[in-house]
């Protein structure tokens, strides 16, 4: 995925129009949660080490983030549910973060990461289930 699909467009977006303050700072932790969950279903998946690391980076830079409580817990939850680092994981995560969403960043986030959520579940279904047999 890139940060341009339309879910994270739609967080940008949002970015943009919210004043500073914690509101802002949860808006800002939902893209980039939703980015690394989507790096979940690029083909071919990203390399296990880089996925660590991403979620890393992840964790790290939402410690540093002032956001409401509710939002806070949800994304911890995430972080430690990509550390899992599946595809089938991206779709979960994301639908875990919708009410969040929706509570701290309004209707408009709460959409985008339900449409990123249902993006992960397409992907999921569009994937093969087990890996292709050896040549």
């Amino acid at each position: 995925m890139t940060g341009w699909d339309p879910a994270a467009t739609a967080l940008l977006t949002l970015l943009a129009e919210v004043g500073r303050g914690p509101k802002r700072g949860g808006i800002f932790a939902l893209w980039l949660t939703v980015r690394v969950a989507q790096d979940l279903l690029l083909d071919p998946a990203p390399a296990e080490r880089a996925q660590r690391r991403r979620v890393q980076a992840l964790e790290q830079r939402l410690s540093s983030l002032t956001m409401p409580p509710p939002l806070r817990r949800a994304l911890g939850a995430a972080v430690q549910q990509l550390r899992d680092a599946r595809a089938e994981t991206a779709a979960q995560v994301l639908s875990q973060l919708v009410a969040p969403a929706r509570d701290t960043g309004g209707p408009v986030a709460g959409e985008a990461v339900a449409l990123a959520a249902r993006q992960a579940r397409e992907a999921g279904r569009r994937a093969p289930r087990y890996p292709p047999p050896p040549l």
